[in-house]
């Protein structure tokens, strides 16, 4: 799973409990793209997360 390259946002861990109280290991993923962005005036591809792209942290080449 990737991170995002902006605020380092990856996947999260715990335990999902069901209505009958069983346990069971669960992956929370991000919502993370992999963008062309402008890094000083060049193109680069990155991995962002969406909450970054839509919060304007990362001009789209």
């Amino acid at each position: 799973m990737a991170k995002c390259d902006i605020c380092g946002k990856g996947a999260h861990f715990g335990i999902k409990v069901s209505h009958s109280h069983r346990r069971a290991n669960k992956m929370w993923k991000s919502n993370v793209k992999s963008v062309k962005c402008k890094v000083n005036g060049v193109p680069k591809k990155m991995h962002v997360c969406t909450s970054c792209l839509r919060s304007g942290k990362v001009e789209r080449a």
